[in-house]
């Protein structure tokens, strides 16, 4: 099994991060940390690009609604792009994406997120 990684990409309007590599119980803690890690330095927006994803179970949708709901609290917002056909069945099957938006790439989310954004740093 291939453990998750994350990389960090810079971008104009939100922080990118490419996630790969398979979500799921023996991945979730260490995906955890690292999500929370970063939604601790964001300031407002999150893309999570998930095309590198190739596999995700119960565990690994639990970690992405956690990295939701703290973004969430914390006045961020976190959205899922680029995902992969079989993740995105998942997503489809259990209603997360009902939950957390889903976006065909990141440069799709970046134009809807800036749209909503009031130029404040606040969503309406």
């Amino acid at each position: 099994m291939a453990g998750p990684s994350v990389e960090v990409i810079a971008s104009s309007r939100c922080a990118v991060a490419r996630v790969s590599g398979e979500l799921d119980y023996v991945s979730g803690r260490v995906l955890r940390a690292e999500l929370m890690d970063l939604i601790a330095r964001v300031e407002s927006l999150l893309v999570l690009e998930l095309s590198g994803v190739s596999f995700c179970d119960s565990a690994g949708l639990n970690v992405l609604l956690q990295a939701w709901r703290q973004a969430d609290m914390r006045g961020a917002v976190v959205v899922l792009a680029d995902v992969s056909g079989p993740v995105r069945r998942i997503l489809q099957m259990t209603g997360v994406d009902q939950v957390v938006r889903v976006y065909d790439s990141v440069s799709e989310a970046e134009c809807a997120l800036g749209a909503e954004h009031t130029g404040d740093g606040e969503f309406p």
